[in-house]
């Protein structure tokens, strides 16, 4: 269990870190791109102004050019236009304030931006917009290559200094985990501690009652009050029998002994007491166990969890009722199934709480079943141990499914 605690610390710790670092570096890349944007259109804006050309310098800084706007902008911009009539042929195109682009190529520019059909965007390394000039159109390119190879640059490297930052979390994380779980860890080290003692201390005085009782019995002969204090010790011991060894399964995750043995003999010759008790309850058992299936595992502690299972269904179904039991392999996994009809309705939020300790569905049948709360927790103990999966089900809200699934 403190493994599996300390790897979802690392698991949550991590997905959260990658999730805000994800969340960083795309904002910072999507706002450094909108600024590029904004200001190759606010630059393609003061070309339009002027028929694809900036108006000419008047003074260190011109009264038409932005106050956000560097005075050098005008120097520095490298750009061309293409004029195209209501036919989309050239009437005129402009590349003197760029060397890496001809007419003929500033032409194709031109008719592949208006094919696309759209008046703004980007064309390889270039921003363009189109601006209604008279009948005719103005196509106007800026080049953006500088800014855009930055922008790249930047993307590469702030993602590299981000896997980087994760990397060197995670392993500092992967040290220092422990000690974040180690308080949890003693803690639940004494709890499980608390519980194999107490069972042993309890088992003394337990057996000197029951002896007692039965000493009385013979001088007393049978008594209501002597039966009901022998049942009550037997209780007791029962639940302090199913603590102790809940205890050692989560003890010893990991640690049992596993070998492959046939699963469908142990599911059948389990299940064949459990026909008579239904019996005796004025219910039915129907089997259903596929033949020659072997899984890698403990065969004692598949013995009890099909036991605890049985005898869960078997408790709290109606009379003239039928208990299914099914062990079955579909894919790579062998599944085990015990169903029955429920006597009291299935609530769907007591299903996420079956396998807590001490939980029941119907607090007031505890006098009447005699149980204690903590079977099905015993019963994903043991399907823990073996790798596999439990859950609970109610397709109907009338019956209730218990479902274990093994890699087999």
């Amino acid at each position: 269990m403190i493994r599996k605690l300390k790897r979802k610390f690392i698991v949550l710790a991590l997905a959260s870190l990658l999730a805000l670092l994800a969340f960083i570096v795309f904002g910072m890349n999507l706002l450094n791109y909108k600024s590029i944007v904004r200001e190759s259109d606010a630059t393609l804006f003061l070309l339009s102004l002027n028929r694809g050309a900036f108006p000419e310098m008047e003074g260190a800084a011109p009264s038409w050019l932005p106050s956000d706007m560097s005075p050098e902008t005008p120097f520095e911009s490298r750009f061309f236009s293409v004029l195209v009539d209501s036919f989309g042929r050239v009437v005129q195109t402009d590349t003197s304030r760029i060397f890496a682009v001809d007419r003929a190529t500033a032409n194709e520019y031109a008719m592949e931006v208006l094919d696309g059909g759209k008046q703004q965007g980007f064309l390889d390394k270039y921003r363009y917009s189109c601006v209604p000039e008279g009948d005719n159109t103005r196509i106007m390119f800026l080049d953006c290559g500088r800014k855009l190879d930055l922008f790249h640059d930047f993307v590469l490297s702030s993602i590299l200094m981000a896997l980087i930052g994760y990397a060197v979390i995670a392993l500092i994380l992967w040290f220092v985990a422990g000690r974040f779980v180690r308080p949890v860890a003693e803690s639940y080290d004494r709890q499980k501690r608390f519980i194999t003692d107490a069972g042993h201390e309890i088992k003394t005085p337990l057996t000197i009652i029951s002896a007692n009782v039965d000493v009385l019995q013979m001088d007393y002969g049978e008594n209501e009050c002597l039966e009901d204090i022998r049942q009550q010790a037997q209780r007791l011991g029962g639940l302090t029998n199913d603590l102790v060894y809940l205890a050692k399964m989560e003890e010893s995750q990991g640690t049992l002994t596993m070998v492959d043995f046939p699963i469908s003999e142990i599911v059948t010759e389990t299940a064949k007491p459990f026909h008579t008790l239904a019996q005796s309850q004025k219910k039915e058992l129907d089997c259903r166990v596929q033949p020659l299936l072997t899984l890698c595992g403990n065969d004692k502690s598949i013995s009890r969890l099909v036991s605890i299972l049985l005898d869960n269904a078997i408790k709290y179904s109606p009379e003239d009722s039928t208990v299914s039991l099914s062990l079955e392999k579909q894919g790579r996994h062998l599944l085990l199934t015990v169903s029955n009809v429920s006597a009291t309705p299935v609530n769907t939020n007591d299903l996420r709480h079956v396998f807590d300790r001490f939980y029941r569905m119907d607090a007031s049948r505890n006098s009447e079943t005699g149980g204690h709360g903590i079977g099905l927790s015993m019963a994903q103990a043991i399907v823990n141990d073996h790798g596999g999966k439990i859950s609970a089900t109610s397709p109907d809200g009338k019956s209730f499914v218990v479902t274990a699934s093994f890699p087999g």
